[in-house]
Order: C-alpha cells, then structure tokens, then sequence
C-alpha cells in the first residue's frame, strides 16, 4: 500500500511540474518597430539625457502605483514632469513616450505642457532609457491595454482584480544592443557666408546670421520648424529680394550685406563662435577685421504679435545699431501697430560658460549686435522641442516678421526717413514682396528631416540638405565659403552619443501576476493531493462508510 501511494504521488508531481512548465508563456505574437532615444550629450563639463539603452521589461501604464523595474509606456497628453520624476524615484526600467503622426491635431493646452515637461527632463541626466516611438495601430493597442489592465488592478473589487491577473495579457519589450554606448567626438560644425558687396570701398557691413539646425527630446525626430527654420526660411528671403537691390546699380546701398547660417547653435552657439574666431583670429582679411554696423541675429519668429529685441548692453546714440532700432519701430508703428516691439536688456554673464543667444558671442569681441525674436525668454521650451513642427508656423506671422526685418533694413541703408520718405513707403512689394508660395516651400523642406546637429555631418539626407543651403547662397549671393569645424577629440566642446535609434521587439505575454497566481494555484493542489495521500485511510474509510449509508 505504502508503495502505491509513493507511485500515485510522483505521478500526480510530475503531472503538476508538467503543468507549471507550459505556465510560462512563450510570445503569442511578437512586433517590432524603431526607437529614438532621448538626447544624450556633454557640452564642456555639463551632462546631459539618458545613458541607458537597453531594456527587458514589462509594460505598464504610468497610472500603476507601482512602477519599479518596469517600462512605462505614455502618450504625449500624459507625461508631466511630476510623473517622469516619480518614475525616476522608483527606479522604472524605461520610459516610453508615442508621439503621434500628426501633431496638428493635439491640443494647445497638451502641447504647451508636453513642451515645459520636455524642457526640465533634457535639464537632467539620467540612468533610464527615454524612447520617443511614433505611434501606429499595434503600439496604440499595447497602449490601450496596459492602460485598462492598470485600471483593473487598481480596482476595489476583489474578483475583478482576480479576473484581471488571470486573464489578462502583458507586453514585454526588448532593446538589446551588442556594445556600450560610445562617445561620438568627430563632429564638424558647417557655417556657410555669403556677401552682397556695396556700392563703394571700405563701406561698413550689416550682418544677418541664423543658426539652421534644430533640437528636441528625441535628435531623430527634432525638425525645429519655428526654432529655428523660421529664421532661416526669412534670411534666405532676405538674400532673395535684396540680391535684386544690389545687382542694380542704381539701387545698390553703400553696405556690404552679409549672410551667414552657422551650425551648433543648440549647443552654446559653436558654430558661431568658431566662425568669429576664424575670422578674427585666423583670417588674414575679413569683414569682421572692418567696419561693422552691427550683427542682426533671427531666432524664432513664426509666431506671436510680440517681438522682443535682445541686447547685451543698450545701443548708444547715433550708432548704427540705434538708428535700425529706430527704424524697425517705425515700420512697426506705422504699419504694424498690433504688433509690440520691446528691448531686453541682459548683460553677458562672464561666469557662465553658455551664452542665451548668438549676438553675445560677438559682444564678447566687442562687435554690436542683438536677437529679434517673438521669445522674451532664452530658457523658453519653445526653443527646443519635438512638437516644433509645421503645425506651430503661423506663416501670415512669419510674412510679417520678414517684411518688417525687410522693410527697416531697406529704410535705414537708404536713409529714406531723413529724406522725407513716408513711413508707410513700401519698398519690397509686387514681384519683390516675400511671396507665400517660397516661405512654404523653404519652410516644408527645412522641415522635411531632423536637423538635429549630431545628425548633420553623419547621415546622407542630413548633408544634402546642408549643400541644398549652399546651393540657395549661391544663387543670390557673392564671395560663398562654406567653413567646417572640426572639433579636437581630445578636448571636444561637445560630445555625442550613438545609438541614437534603436531596433525594440515587443512580445505579447502573461505578465508576471498570473505565474505568480498559477503557482500558488499549483502549490495548493499539491497540497491538497499530499494530505489525501499521507490520510488516504482514513479518507477511505470515511468515503466506504459514505457509500454504505447511501445504499443503506
């Protein structure tokens, strides 16, 4: 008897591990997609983004209490600086944000606050892989279902909890890489300047310069439409219409106009910075070695009735730089006068070792100059962001801002307000007004891949979008050089990081919850099963005694 009940043990054993075997679930189905992660740079001494890249976690909404070694997945609508904090706080394995294909249809109040969320989480380093995915069907499914499985589990009914663990199907995500993360030290920096030369020797020079590439959460997916396409889109308007000024004679001012776009200007303005240096301290001859008037600098202006004049120190009287300033608020009142035009005054912090714009790099070599923008602000999200797309141009805004930096330069070269002209004389109208169709045009190619500096010198639609550039200046402009910085890699400015965009995998699974719960299902059968066999007299006795009163 003994001998039996050991066999009928070990078999109904083996049965159970048989069982617990097949509880852990292999994938029902398996999709895979593209990953950009979050920045991650070292500009001079500070840390910046995520150095995690790899992921094997479980999916979970971010409305689960407990978020500890697990992938939280979130829409743009729910990320908020104090969830990415709490995520942090309890160690989350990574986040996931889904971007959505259209941006134009999220709401104002979701984008603004998406954007202020962004601005403070790119402040930080951070341990956790951040991932920005562009949404689709499959992963917007995912995304519904961690969300109601939170739901569930966070219920006060017991039995729907119960049903929730066994029932329910998790996700699990992969990022796997085969080497660490490694630094990216060779980057170049490309500046490009062109000249419209004056009617006349030794003439002072008015320099119009733009930064053109873009910055955001994610490097792969930051197309900077407001900053800083529009002040690209207006510059290369700019050399358009005045190239046809200056290619007349008659109508030829006594200013050298120059045009410059400089690369890295996310990045403390390097590219600026470089280009003065190379100029003033390397060049033989240049423009910057003689007169000049003053540095117009254009950043983000396709928005807003607000435009904001940034200086380092306030324009003396009767300087060239005073008398444009004076001009562009007659321009404005005259013809504007919705529009608020205001000076802010901030010195350059010397302790600091970034500037706020790009006309301090020229104040630091005591060349005037200042930044025309719709922004008061230098630390605005509005500034870096990867919902800066097309849908945030207001392009009636961005014709205005243009015609107003047009109109003003064209008055102050030609002096037209002491000779008497009107002040609502337009200069720039007909065939040499800004025309709507090339604003849009400009705009939706600047816009038509990431610009994000890391990208630029290293991927083909990147460098052809540089030499497309090129191309404009030498369409309209005299004496083109195309400048390239290379850094030292043994004292870099600024360092980048690959795997940039990464290859997930995402298996459909029994979440950890339903093992846990098969398991304790498993050890109580068993239990059950051993006190049957180690009481099997007994309960015999009592089932044959049963048995017996039932006949009876």
């Amino acid at each position: 008897m003994l001998s039996g009940r050991w066999m009928l043990s070990l078999a109904l054993l083996l049965l159970c591990v048989q069982s617990s075997l097949t509880s852990v679930l292999t994938a029902a189905s398996s999709y895979e997609f593209t990953a950009y992660r979050m920045q991650q740079y070292h500009l001079g001494q500070q840390k910046h983004g995520c150095r995690g890249a790899i992921v094997v976690a479980e999916a979970r909404s971010a409305d689960e209490p407990v978020l500890t070694r697990r992938c939280i997945v979130m829409k743009v609508s729910d990320l908020t600086t104090e969830k990415y904090l709490e995520a942090q706080r309890q160690n989350a394995a990574a986040i996931f944000i889904l971007l959505p294909q259209n941006t134009s249809n999220l709401p104002l109040d979701v984008v603004q606050s998406f954007m202020v969320s962004e601005s403070k989480v790119l402040l930080r380093e951070t341990l956790i892989p951040v991932y920005v995915v562009p949404e689709d069907d499959q992963l917007l499914c995912m995304y519904e279902e961690v969300k109601q499985a939170a739901a569930s589990r966070t219920s006060s009914i017991f039995v729907q909890v119960l049903r929730s663990m066994v029932t329910a199907m998790g996700f699990q995500i992969l990022v796997g890489t085969n080497s660490p993360i490694k630094p990216i030290t060779d980057n170049t920096l490309v500046t490009l300047e062109g000249v419209l030369p004056g009617a006349g020797a030794d003439l002072p020079t008015i320099i119009i310069t733009a930064h053109y590439d873009s910055y955001g959460l994610a490097p792969w997916l930051s197309h900077g439409a407001d900053s800083n396409g529009s002040g690209v889109t207006i510059l290369l308007e700019l050399a358009r219409l005045f190239q046809r000024l200056y290619s007349n004679s008659s109508t030829r001012p006594q200013y050298n106009l120059m045009f410059s776009l400089t690369g890295g200007g996310k990045y403390n303005f390097l590219g600026t910075k470089k280009w003065i240096e190379d100029n003033l301290d390397h060049a033989e001859s240049s423009l910057l070695h003689d007169n000049v008037a003053f540095v117009l600098c254009l950043d983000t202006l396709a928005n807003s009735d607000e435009l904001y004049m940034h200086v380092s120190r306030t324009p003396k009287p009767e300087s060239p730089m005073h008398s444009f300033i004076q001009h562009l608020e007659e321009v404005v009142s005259s013809r504007f006068p919705w529009v608020s035009l205001e000076m802010v005054h901030k010195k350059i912090n010397l302790v600091e070792s970034t500037v706020a714009w790009e006309h301090e790099h020229y104040g630091l070599r005591r060349i005037p100059g200042f930044t025309l923008s719709h922004l008061e602000d230098p630390k605005s999200e509005l500034r870096g962001s990867i919902l800066d797309t097309m849908s945030q141009v207001d392009f009636r805004k961005l014709k205005r801002n243009g015609v107003i930096i047009a109109e003003s330069l064209a008055r102050f070269m030609f002096n037209l307000s002491d000779k008497g002209s009107p002040k609502e004389v337009q200069v720039f109208k007909g065939h040499m007004d800004f025309q709507d169709s090339r604003l849009s045009s400009l705009m939706s190619f600047l816009t038509s891949v990431p610009r994000a500096t890391q990208l630029l010198d290293k991927e083909p639609r990147q460098m052809l979008l540089v030499n497309s550039l090129e191309h404009e200046f030498r369409r309209y402009l005299l004496q083109v050089h195309r400048h390239t910085f290379r850094q030292d890699k043994s004292d870099p400015d600024i360092t980048f990081f690959d795997q940039m965009n990464q290859p997930v995998m995402m298996y459909r699974v029994k979440p950890a919850a339903f093992d846990l719960f098969l398991g304790g299902c498993i050890a109580a059968y068993l239990g059950m099963v051993y006190y049957a066999i180690q009481n099997f007299d007994f309960l015999y006795t009592k089932l044959k005694s049963l048995v017996k009163t039932k006949h009876a």
